[in-house]
């Protein structure tokens, strides 16, 4: 399965200063990126969005407010569109699937897109293309879980996923007795080994509707200890090149597996042993790839365009090392946003601050994130963590 067309989509369409439309799905911060690279190459772009506020409201030629997961909805804005593509994975697969036999190109496929949308087929496709990945439980209900502990099937700890609507830390928890059990929604879900791991991975890879396929260097993210969300994404990763190598490799082998086309965030584990897991997988443009917007040739919203038009793919090499910090609302604030010491951090060097666009924020939403980019690894992350001690994300009402 590799669910590319038998020629290049570039070949016989004009994108540019043109009446071809790029339609796509959801109108959050990746979407508002996206629609950078869109206005640089004067391709005419459709949206839709459920909130009124969407960052995408602005940037996009077209934008439309409707559900995302109703079939009629999806249907009338696809039919607008040439190329359809996502911004988020939740989204109505029936209605995509009809649009694909109408004839609209739908990037990721729609057949894609159904093994990655669930984390528990996820987990099965893994295991059925052998993809390494830590060993899993499948629960209809979460309920279903007790029962399995007091038969001696499952034991603690583990990690509880939710198979549908995880997001930003949301839907996944470590669970290490009865009363992180009983904390949990009652629905479909996985309960995955805890795996010790030296460190958390991930790997942007390209694959174009003409069938070339491509992967940036590997991240290392850290995470917020409580919010579950990536803090730091380094670029290049401090590991061994040996790891490295195995890390692309098992990230080229999930998207040729999956067939996808545009951009796929591989996200990993490095275990003690240095092996490498795949943990899941994104099939867009995704957190872990921000550090190329200042530091790569080729940023990845560019490369996810270039990939779903069918055009050349870019070059993937990092300019300069990279630290991007995400900027997320901080506990105990909500309401109209503030950021507070901003003009500190515009006033360090190789230090960008991208912001979303939301007007109001809460613990934790994210709100935009900090590029930080050096000759040197090292002065970057130090950098960073001063800009993350310096900007907080803050509002007048608590």
């Amino acid at each position: 399965m590799n669910g590319l067309p038998k020629k290049t989509t570039g070949t016989s369409t004009n994108f540019f200063s043109s009446d071809f439309k790029l339609g796509i799905l959801g109108g959050g911060q990746l979407g508002k990126m996206l629609l950078q690279e869109t206005r640089k190459f004067d391709i005419q772009t459709r949206v839709l969005d459920p909130s009124e506020e969407a960052p995408c409201k602005v940037g996009s030629d077209y934008f439309e407010v409707g559900d995302l997961m109703d079939y009629q909805t999806v249907m009338e804005f696809g039919r607008k569109a040439d190329v359809l593509t996502i911004e988020i994975e939740n989204v109505n697969l029936d209605a995509l699937a009809a649009l694909e036999d109408e004839g609209i190109k739908v990037y990721p496929p729609t057949k894609s897109l159904g093994i990655i949308q669930n984390k528990a087929t996820q987990k099965l496709f893994y295991t059925d293309h052998e993809i390494p990945t830590a060993p899993y439980s499948r629960y209809a209900y979460t309920s279903e879980i007790a029962d399995s502990i007091r038969n001696g099937g499952q034991e603690f700890p583990f990690v509880w996923k939710s198979a549908r609507f995880g997001y930003d830390g949301q839907g996944v928890k470590i669970v290490r007795n009865e009363a992180d059990l009983k904390s949990l929604p009652n629905v479909e879900c996985i309960a995955e080994e805890l795996i010790p791991f030296k460190n958390e991975l991930a790997v942007i890879v390209a694959r174009s509707a003409s069938g070339e396929i491509s992967s940036y260097p590997v991240v290392e993210m850290e995470f917020h200890p409580e919010a579950n969300q990536v803090e730091y994404v380094i670029c290049p990763a401090r590991i061994a090149p040996e790891v490295e190598k195995k890390a692309r490799e098992v990230a080229l082998r999930v998207s040729e597996a999956i067939g996808q086309v545009g951009l796929l965030a591989v996200e990993l584990f490095q275990t003690e042993e240095d092996e490498i897991l795949v943990n899941e997988v994104a099939p867009r443009p995704h957190n872990s790839g921000h550090f190329s917007i200042e530091g790569s040739f080729t940023n990845q919203f560019e490369q996810h365009l270039r990939a779903v038009l069918g055009f050349p793919l870019g070059n993937t090499d990092s300019k300069l090392a990279g630290v991007m910090v995400n900027l997320v609302g901080e506990e105990g604030y909500q309401g109209p946003v503030v950021y507070e010491n901003i003009e500190k951090i515009l006033a360090m060097k190789g230090v960008t601050p991208h912001i979303y666009g939301k007007r109001l924020t809460r613990p934790f939403r994210k709100m935009g994130h900090v590029t930080v980019v050096n000759h040197d690894l090292s002065t970057a992350r130090e950098i960073a963590e001063e800009v993350k001690q310096k900007i907080r994300v803050i509002s007048k009402e608590k």
